[in-house]
Parts: C-alpha cells; structure tokens; sequence
C-alpha cells in the first residue's frame, strides 16, 4: 500500500514535468511577446497562490491579487516610463488589509514575484538567451545536486526550524554543481570566467527563496502552494528558487558587468 501511495502520483508528475519543459523551452528560445506572455501568467498564478495561502476571511479575492499582478507586468512592458515601475508594489498595496495573515510577509514575497517577472523578461530581452539559459540551469542543476547529495550523504540539517530535509551536504553539493554549470558556460563561449564564482551565489539565493517558500506554506498549514500543476503542486513551487536567482541576478547587473555579450 506504501509504495502505491508514493508512486501514485508518478504519471501525472513526469506528463506535467514534460509539458512545463517543453512550453518553457520553446518560449525561453522564441523570447519577445511569447516569453513575456509566459511570464505574465505564471506571475499572476504565483500572486494568487501567495494571496490564497496568506488570505484570512474578509480578505481581498486572490483570483483579484492574481489578475492585478498580471495586468501590473503587463502595463510595465507596454509604458515606457520609469514612474509606471511602481506598479511592481502593486499587488502588495492592495493585498494588505486587516484580513491579512502575516501582512509583512505577504507584501515582500508579492513585490519579490514581480520583480522575478520583470528580471526574466529583461534578462531574455537585455542580456540574451545565454543569460537566461545559464539562471535556469543554475538553479536546476544546484537544485538536483543538492536533492542526491543530500539524501545520499545526510549530515546536519541547514536549517531545520524552516526547513527540516535540506543538509549542508546537500547545501555544499549544489554550490558545486553551479560551479561546474558556470564553468562549462565558460569552455564553450557563452560566457566569461567569472560565471564560475557567480553561479554558487545565483544557487545559494536560489536555495534561500526555497526555504522562504517553504517557510511560508508551514505558516500557512499547507504542504503545496496550490494543485495547479498535476504531480508538482503549484507554480510558487516550482519557481521559488529561481525567482530570488533572478533577482539577485538582475542587482549584479546593475551593479557591475555581467560576463555576457548582451551587457
């Protein structure tokens, strides 16, 4: 009965897995309006999320939160002004209200999925596909190494108050395995030398934003941020590591030069 129940939901998992990396590849690849429509509405489904699992009764509809993120990232695409970034505190604004579990939490998360919006498509837009591509494979590769690292090494917990099956085995793994992503940028020309110290940081923020996510949902008494995504749970899953690699990525930019021929 055990092993049903653990395999049970396998089918679903690896079809939805396959779908989500095909859809993503070919608008990672396509970039412009097809990429940018791609995030806009898995923004506004991780703003729904966030406002369902933090909203208390009386609180503002999160299908509304959902839709404002949306149309927010959309209007910073379509106005060319500086003044109409605001809108990035957008759905924070409206979602505080008395009705609000953990107000301060949900204002910083729901700025921090905007700003994971607007990072992928200026990433994709400014910095090119390589740029993009190095992020994603970053935090997926750091991600699986840390996942076998962890279970096969064990060790001590991270941080087990917040998140009780991360090692610093596992921790140490997947700053590795970035390295080594960096570094194979590097041998192949789509990116300078430097990506092979970047890429640990890009992991480790990555793996911050997985225990912030998981802190979340534990107040929230819930184990996935939604049933969106069959076998996966919901799109706050499976983007919570890259939305803080990207933002951290998006403040080196602005702060210094990143290896990449698009800077």
């Amino acid at each position: 009965m055990s092993g049903g129940t653990n395999w049970s939901d396998l089918r679903p998992r690896v079809l939805s897995g396959m779908a989500m990396a095909g859809v993503g590849a070919l608008a990672v690849w396509l970039g412009g309006p097809t990429f940018a429509a791609l995030v806009i509405l898995v923004i506004g489904a991780m703003q729904w999320e966030l406002a369902r699992m933090t909203g208390g009764a009386g609180a503002l509809h999160p299908m509304i939160l959902g839709g404002a993120g949306a149309l927010a990232l959309l209007m910073i695409l379509l106005v060319p002004s500086v003044w109409i970034l605001l809108l990035i505190f957008l759905p924070a604004v409206m979602g505080i209200g008395n009705a609000r579990r953990d107000r301060a939490v949900f204002a910083a998360y729901a700025v921090l999925i905007m700003l994971t919006g607007y990072g992928l498509i200026s990433l994709r837009n400014v910095m090119g596909l390589s740029a993009l591509v190095w992020v994603i494979s970053v935090v997926v590769v750091s991600d699986v190494a840390g996942y076998f690292a962890g279970r096969t090494l064990g060790g001590p917990k991270f941080w087990p108050k917040i998140s009780p099956k991360k090692t610093w085995s596992g921790t140490v793994a997947g700053w590795i395995g970035a390295a080594l992503v960096g570094a194979g940028f590097y041998l192949v020309g789509w990116g300078g030398a430097a990506l092979i110290w970047i890429s640990p940081l890009v992991a480790f923020a990555g793996q911050l934003g997985d225990i912030a996510e998981s802190a979340i949902k534990r107040r929230a008494g819930v184990k996935d941020s939604s049933r969106l995504i069959p076998g996966h749970g919901g799109f706050m899953d499976r983007f919570d590591a890259l939305a803080t690699a990207v933002v951290l990525v998006v403040v080196l930019a602005h702060l210094t030069v990143l290896p990449f021929g698009g800077n």
